[in-house]
């Protein structure tokens, strides 16, 4: 046992590992957990995940019994009525909820569950919901349903004094701050909110309230005497009992995997969970915890099957069925998911939530504190942890959840899709981004409003990879424990973050120090002006997107680039661009142009015939317009015959395109430190971005040797890659590593080039083709991060733009060609940022 462990036992011995189960931590997540080995997931407040013995006793149930619908009088439908009646028993124990009190509903998940609170509580135009800015976008947009009834909706904070121990439900310890009312329309404006205050609302009114257990974005843990407070109205802030009645919703999906709410104590009117959070399976399946009084003031107006005593189908006469249940549940639940949920609370009954809540909280205090103490060789802090209890690494009450952002050494941000991408290359699987919850988000970022349109206005949308704006983040990443993690996952995430973001004390053994080293390093690069006698070695060309390319000892030059290259790709059945990180069976499809005949050939192992396309046929009365990757391209389609054969060689429907013609592309690339900012006359094919691809083999040697190194004396098989993982369109030799880096202009025989800079490199080269089969691995993506990465970009290979295609009123000039063996003569400049990297 190493000394880091030891002192984590030490701490945390007795909370972690489950030391009063039938098996510890270790033995469970060896047997369980087979599918974890090599992988560290972090993601538990996304989902967590099943174990195997769970799944084994999920399918040995469903495969010897029968279930029917539980809506009918047979055999197995009463089978199945019986265990969903059991669930909901299961259910309600699960949140100390007395059936005497409380009703559960099945419902499609947890925003099922708070849709059909929207849906069917009694708003009115003297109605207010109320709701905490750290809340799911569910929540919020429950306010829709409100708004569109004529009632107030008010966001707020509350400030709590204390923590969660010492606070048993003092109305003095919190205080509501509020924002501005939301109100649609002025003719529902009434006199009861005025600036932003509430004043005398009628009696007879219902108000709801809600907040979550705990936040799924900073894992702030809210105080649940709130329920009783809020319910009589005694917290600070906010609006007396007279100003109507005030009900609780409770959004426990991220807490209640840990921590579900003692509802005997903290009596919520209405509770929603979904099961996945709390033990992996069945998805798509939630629940909503009611109060039997709270139940019967939701109205819904529509009925399905299942939820009538009688109704005629050409009158209007409908009778609904009393049970609280079967009213609100439509159609025939998910009777199959529901029979599963037993398996997983055997599991949580085993280990106890007790337990869980401790075991994960320990894991979470020590990774916090660790993180703080991360710093940078200038003494700067590393990690931000965002959360009112970020600083409390000792509290064991703390949530299971860490959102943070990390620094550089210079004070600027990480992005947290660079930290993402990094994370998914060591096997560590974690989320990014604002979780769904907006108000949370932009209060610990410090966004205001119009930060976040602005944001919006420069295309900055969920999921995208917009991270860092005018030099904010737009997001963070989270990682969270669950009832399966272990010591070394949390040992190998902080081993990561060491590795990949703080900066190292740098130490020389002539006695420099860090800037004149710096000095001589950019004077040695600035020496290399004169490369001798580079050649280029290889030219490939690319007709058809994403598919295998060809060799040429020689080729002509068009002002796209290489002629020819890229210049058709498929387009899958929903218009998407399919690519090999989509469809890897492209890698498998062989391409060749013979320049003589004037044709494209096409090879597939999966068709016997081998496809011709003429170069000169005119499909212009099949023109169509699409976009890739926000360029928009005229292209010309083909048959149905052509379409048919790549179709079947990649066994999906698509459509085979050629591209006619492009808009000009503007610079996209800032000048800086002499770089060239792009040509804006340079057409481009289906490329990404540059014309051309160069790679030197030099820095492939370098490389492998990397590589090599790696994976010395780790068992691991060796990883060793050739220029043409990289699908270059030109391979020189006779330079030095990463040389190529540096250069801004060079020529070739009598063509020159613009350098548009490194090429961003991504999962595309972890594909290798063997014998039809498509391998993926880690490598070697996973080792040029380690040393080539820059501003969030791994950068491997350098793109071109050809200069001479055409002359300056626009004309064409005459067609050059490339030629294996000619010298390559670049104009070097020196980058000093880019041979320390980032870090």
């Amino acid at each position: 046992m190493d000394e880091s462990k030891d002192e984590f036992l030490g701490q945390f011995g007795a909370d972690y590992g489950y030391p009063d189960a039938p098996r510890g931590i270790d033995e469970m997540r060896a047997s369980d957990f087979k599918r974890l080995e090599g992988t560290v997931y972090l993601d538990h407040a996304g989902a967590t995940l099943y174990s195997e013995p769970q799944m084994v006793d999920v399918i040995k149930d469903l495969t010897s019994n029968v279930y029917g619908n539980p809506h009918s009088q047979s055999d197995s439908s009463m089978a199945a009525s019986d265990l969903v009646t059991a669930a909901r028993h299961e259910v309600l124990k699960y949140f100390n909820a007395s059936p005497r009190d409380y009703k559960c509903i099945f419902t499609s998940g947890a925003t099922a569950a708070l849709k059909l609170v929207g849906e069917c509580f009694p708003w009115s135009r003297e109605s207010c919901y109320m709701y905490t800015m750290e809340n799911h976008n569910s929540v919020l947009g429950i306010r829709e349903y409100a708004l569109s009834k004529g009632a107030t909706v008010l966001a707020v904070d509350i400030d709590e004094d204390g923590d969660l121990e010492s606070n048993h439900g003092s109305p003095s310890l919190f205080k509501i701050s509020t924002h501005s009312n939301q109100r649609r329309g002025e003719d529902v404006l009434s006199h009861n909110c005025q600036n932003g205050s509430l004043s005398a609302i009628s009696g007879n009114n219902w108000n709801l309230f809600a907040f979550p257990s705990e936040c799924n974005f900073s894992g702030q843990k809210f105080n649940l005497n709130l329920v009783k407070l809020i319910k009589e109205g005694k917290v600070a802030g906010f609006p007396s009992q007279q100003q109507g009645q005030w009900m609780v919703l409770l959004d426990a999906a991220k807490g209640c995997a840990t921590e579900p709410p003692n509802l005997d104590l903290y009596p919520a009117d209405f509770v929603v969970c979904s099961f996945y959070k709390i033990f992996g399976y069945p998805t798509g399946l939630g629940a909503l915890i009611v109060k039997n009084e709270a139940a019967g003031l939701l109205n819904k107006a529509y009925f399905s099957g299942g939820t009538v005593a009688v109704s005629i189908a050409d009158i209007d006469f409908v009778k609904k069925r009393k049970s609280v249940e079967q009213v609100l549940e439509d159609g025939t639940i998910s009777f199959l998911s529901i029979a599963s949920l037993r398996h997983g609370f055997k599991i949580i009954g085993m280990l106890t939530t007790s337990a869980i809540s401790r075991h994960t909280a320990s894991l979470a205090t020590y990774v916090r504190k660790k993180m703080l103490d991360m710093k940078h060789r200038n003494k700067k802090k590393v990690c931000i942890i965002y959360g009112h209890q970020a600083s409390k690494v000792a509290d064991l009450k703390m949530s299971p959840t860490i959102t943070f952002n990390l620094k550089r050494e210079d004070g600027t941000w990480f992005g947290y899709r660079e930290v993402e991408k990094l994370a998914s290359l060591s096997g560590f699987h974690l989320r990014t981004g604002c979780f769904c919850n907006p108000g949370a988000c932009a209060k610990y970022l410090g966004l205001s409003h119009s930060d976040l349109v602005s944001n919006f206005e420069a295309g900055h949308v969920c999921w995208d990879d917009n991270d860092v704006i005018k030099g904010k983040p737009t997001g963070s990443v989270r990682i969270s424990f669950g009832y399966m993690s272990t010591y070394e996952d949390a040992a190998g995430f902080l081993k990561f973050l060491q590795s990949s973001f703080v900066s190292k004390p740098i130490t020389f053994s002539n006695g420099l120090d860090l800037c004149s080293s710096y000095e001589i390093l950019i004077a040695d690069n600035q020496s290399q002006q004169v490369v001798p006698d580079v050649r280029l070695k290889t030219i490939t060309i690319y007709p058809v997107k994403s598919c295998q390319g060809f060799s040429a000892q020689i080729w002509p030059l068009a002002i796209g680039g290489l002629k020819y290259d890229r210049e058709w790709l498929l387009q899958g059945s929903g218009g998407e661009i399919l690519t090999q990180k989509k469809v890897p069976e492209l890698g498998s499809i062989r391409t060749l142009i013979n320049l003589e005949l004037g044709k494209l050939f096409i090879e597939s192992p999966k068709r016997k015939d081998k496809l011709e396309i003429s170069l000169l046929e005119n499909l212009t009365h099949l023109t169509a317009e699409v976009d890739v990757y926000g360029q928009r391209y005229e292209v010309e389609s083909y048959d149905d015959n052509v379409n048919t054969w790549f179709s079947e060689a990649i066994g999906r429907h698509c459509t085979f395109m050629r591209c006619s013609s492009s808009k000009n592309r503007s610079c996209s690339r800032a000048v800086k430190n002499g770089r060239l900012c792009r040509d804006t006359r340079s057409k481009l094919s289906f490329v990404n971005e540059g014309q051309l691809l160069l790679i030197a083999e030099e820095s492939v040697s370098d490389l492998n040797s990397r590589l090599s190194s790696s994976n010395n004396g780790n068992g691991k098989q060796r990883v060793i890659v050739d220029a043409m993982r990289f699908r270059p369109n030109i391979v020189i030799s006779g330079s030095t590593p990463y040389n190529e880096d540096n250069w801004r202009r060079l020529h070739i025989g009598d063509a020159y080039f613009t350098s548009m800079g490194g090429c961003n490199r991504c999962q595309m080269i972890n594909l290798q083709q063997n014998s039809g089969q498509v391998i993926k691995s880690k490598e070697p993506l996973a080792t040029l991060a380690s040393y080539r990465r820059e501003k969030g970009k791994i950068l491997f290979g350098v793109l071109l733009n050809y200069e001479d295609g055409l002359d300056g009123e626009g004309e064409i000039v005459a067609e050059r060609w490339l030629q294996v063996g000619q010298e390559v003569h670049p104009s070097t400049t020196a980058t000093p940022e880019k041979m320390l990297g980032d870090r």
